[in-house]
């Protein structure tokens, strides 16, 4: 029985580290350059931690070792000392270089992440709006909006510009790079971009309601070609979106993919304009209608 208990102990850790290898987790499986330089930062990070623990625990383990009370020196007493100069320097010097060679790259980076990976290739821009429980998707420069699933050309930035109707949400593709919020009534961006076609999923990462773990889409890569060719077949085929279907989009709920030969964005640019008047002073509110008032606080744009 206890030969049996052994073996549990000694085998169940050697399931554990095989069990990853069946299937790699997204975040350490970067698919872009945005999630490439997230992902070096992060194994930087875990390599100067591992580092730093491996050194004090080597030393806490000499210092137990070496120092530990013996017959011989049972007893012993060291002398007073009033201070040294050179130990408090170190002590204190260690900390600082530890915090800057984790916040130096971290800051790098963070600045880099915010502009396009290349400048030889102009992005594209993609509206994205989150409501409970769907993502939005609107083109436009093609003029077409999809639901719960979005198309892009590999290898060029894709400028996101995030906001939310309703509960903050976070729009997360994990192999092309970290999650950035999306809030009611403000826009954030983040850029991203695919090397290779390929299918990638994405998700919120910040709990909106009961039906948040269904809150996921696909992200599809395509070649220009390929991207440029679905863009007109879904101009060609797809329905016209008006402005009551989309109301009924956003009411909570689940919902299957979705594609329009047109967006919602016309509303809320006629929405911004209706809102001043012709000298550009903004009108009372007690002028505006309701809808114009509505779309622009769900929006922000």
């Amino acid at each position: 029985m206890k030969r049996a208990r052994w073996r549990a102990v000694l085998v169940l850790p050697f399931l554990f580290l095989l069990g990853g290898c069946v299937e790699r987790t997204a975040v350490l499986n970067p698919q872009g350059p945005v999630a490439r330089m997230q992902y070096d930062l992060i194994m930087w990070s875990v390599g100067f931690m591992l580092f730093i623990i491996v050194v004090v625990f080597t030393l806490f383990a000499v210092f137990l070792i070496r120092y530990r009370e013996k017959p011989e020196n049972a007893g012993y007493e060291p002398p007073d000392e009033e201070g040294n100069t050179l130990l408090e320097v170190v002590w204190t010097a260690i900390p600082i270089l530890i915090v800057a060679a984790l916040a130096v790259p971290t800051v790098k980076a963070t600045f880099a992440l915010e502009k396009p990976p290349t400048e030889k290739v102009k992005p594209i821009t993609i509206h994205v709006t989150a409501a409970n429980w769907k993502w939005i998707f609107s083109y436009p420069e093609e003029n077409i909006e999809t639901v719960n699933y979005v198309h892009i050309p590999a290898g060029v930035p894709v400028k996101f510009k995030l906001t939310s109707v309703g509960p903050m949400n976070s729009f997360w593709v994990p192999e092309l790079g970290g999650q950035k919020y999306a809030m009611d009534g403000m826009e954030t961006e983040l850029i991203l971009q695919a090397d290779k076609p390929g299918s990638y999923m994405g998700r919120s990462a910040n709990f909106s309601g009961e039906k948040f773990a269904h809150m996921e889409f696909e992200v599809v890569a395509q070649t220009g070609t390929d991207f440029r060719k679905w863009v007109n077949e879904v101009k060609q085929t797809a329905p016209k979106l008006d402005e009551k279907k989309y109301t009924q989009i956003l009411k909570p709920g689940l919902v299957g993919r979705m594609t329009f030969s047109n967006t919602h964005l016309q509303w809320i640019d006629h929405a911004k304009q209706n809102s001043h008047h012709a000298d550009g002073k903004p009108m009372k509110n007690d002028d505006q209608s309701d809808e114009a008032m509505t779309n622009s606080h769900h929006h922000g744009e």
